[in-house]
């Protein structure tokens, strides 16, 4: 095992499939000399040379298409948006191409691509620089939705969305890019649409996302040390393809589902996971379904304010012993 940052285990993967994978490429803005503008992407330039790593024009419609073009024709790009608050800039290729083309072509052209971005908030950038969106991306058939929560998972996930033959987008929370765990060495790839047990309980089931999960498990520490409850942590790590045998286990074991997620609420995946678990477990609930969101508003970029707002280990515990009365 070796201690990598969040950061550092994005460069670990790139390198390890670029390693593996010659048709692997890499383009977007400032990704090769500068090593990204978060520092994800150092020594890659240095390592595989300016044909496979190529920084772009500030155009997210020329990273996008000159990525799905690359894809269309053998290769396996990798594009970099730098904030996920610019896929607002190039959506209509995201939607109406990249998601669709190997539908509408009946097979014909695969889609091996993934497209990076930095995500969520905490960093203090403000409403434009800030925004969680993986439930834009949910919401459209033909891509597949990932958001790690921890370094290994940045490593696995990662290499994983490469090796996919379908368009991949790749949500990378942007506060926690310093955070350091165990990451496992060699060849690291963990498969997608597998969601992963945080923390075992047994009273009531936490979902949670990306950054929200060390806030889950946080909670769920001072639940059982504090008031004897049980908190079972389910790590998403993809929406799409969802895990919901393991999210279902879950709940029709504790027989209380919260959900902690990091968009605002008006249409979160939260309530995409409430809505399967109503469906399919009603009677297996002993209360009410909660989820613990972001306000439907713009993030602030004070740091009390935009605290105030995101989901906390507080606002976890509230409302599980609420649900637990």
């Amino acid at each position: 095992m070796a201690q990598l940052s969040y950061r550092e285990a994005v460069s670990a993967a790139i390198a390890q499939e670029m390693r593996r994978d010659e048709s692997v490429v890499f383009l977007g803005e400032d990704i090769a000399a500068a090593g990204g503008v978060f520092k994800t992407t150092e020594g890659l330039l240095e390592e595989f040379g300016p044909l496979r790593v190529r920084d772009t024009p500030i155009s997210e419609q020329a990273i996008l298409g000159a990525a799905a073009g690359a894809a269309m024709t053998g290769l396996r790009p990798i594009a970099e948006i730098m904030f996920s608050d610019f896929f607002a800039v190039c959506w209509d290729i995201v939607v109406n191409q990249i998601a669709k083309t190997r539908f509408m072509s009946d097979g014909q052209c695969s889609f091996p691509l993934v497209i990076r971005s930095a995500n969520g908030g905490g960093a203090r950038f403000g409403a434009q620089h800030s925004q969680s969106v993986e439930n834009w991306a949910m919401a459209v058939p033909g891509l597949k939705v990932v958001a790690p929560s921890n370094a290994a998972d940045v490593k696995g996930l990662l290499a994983a969305s490469i090796r996919d033959p379908d368009p991949v987008l790749f949500f990378e929370q942007k506060s926690m890019y310093g955070i350091k765990s165990d990451v496992p060495d060699g060849e690291h790839v963990v498969p997608l649409g597998q969601a992963a047990v945080a923390r075992e309980g047994s009273d009531v089931t936490i979902v949670a996302l990306a950054a929200m999960v060390p806030r889950a498990l946080k909670a769920a520490e001072t639940l059982q040390s504090e008031h004897n409850i049980s908190a079972e942590v389910i790590d998403v790590r993809s929406l799409v393809p969802l895990d919901t045998t393991t999210i279902f286990s879950s709940v029709t074991k504790t027989g209380r589902l919260l959900t902690v997620e990091e968009n605002p609420r008006l249409c979160g995946w939260g309530a995409e996971v409430s809505s399967l678990v109503a469906e399919e477990l009603f009677w297996d609930l002993d209360s009410p379904i909660v989820r613990v969101t972001t306000p439907h508003i713009p993030l602030p970029s004070a740091d009390t304010l935009e605290d105030a707002v995101m989901p906390s280990p507080a606002r976890i515990i509230e409302n599980v012993l609420q649900m637990a009365d």
